[in-house]
């Protein structure tokens, strides 16, 4: 079967959402980063949900279903990370592990947690950089936001796939 695609129209977009399957799916979820990692398991309605903290290289066997969308965060900052090289895990019988990993940042990106780890967000405008900076502090990591750009990319896949 497909991964899932989006589901009905949801606040002016498509949404991802996890397929309401029973063929089960048992995986390990391995942390190969250096960093916390929370596994979010993406709901039947498309909404995020958070499953207990993996540490820095630890696994856990979990029981999931064909179909289910996971995504992976660090548990501290919010930032993406990858699992088996890919924003989104979609469970399936035939993949028993999701190797989790820090994705490359751009210098920019990097440069963006480390400031936000060390100044707290109501001195972002007290700093001496370029405006535009200021905006990019403040918008901080979020799963929802992503799930939004995720589903907005597989659309226009789609798209372009039947188009073509």
């Amino acid at each position: 079967m497909a991964p899932p695609g989006p589901g009905p129209e949801r606040g002016g977009g498509p949404c991802l959402r996890s397929v309401n399957t029973r063929e089960l799916s048992r995986v390990v979820f391995n942390n190969r980063s250096p960093r916390s990692v929370l596994p979010v398991w993406v709901d039947f309605e498309g909404k995020p949900c958070s499953y207990p903290v993996l540490q820095p290289r630890t696994g856990r066997f979990m029981h999931s279903y064909r179909g289910h969308l996971w995504l992976f965060r660090d548990a501290g900052t919010n930032d993406r990370l990858l699992v088996n090289k890919q924003e989104l895990f979609v469970a399936a019988p035939n993949v028993s592990t999701a190797d989790i990993t820090l994705p490359v940042f751009t210098l920019k990106e990097r440069c963006l947690q480390v400031v936000r780890s060390l100044v707290k967000p109501v001195d972002y405008r007290k700093l001496d950089i370029v405006r535009s900076l200021y905006e990019e502090l403040e918008d901080h990591p979020d799963v929802r936001k992503d799930l939004q750009r995720l589903s907005l990319e597989r659309s226009e896949t789609l798209r372009n796939g039947v188009l073509e």
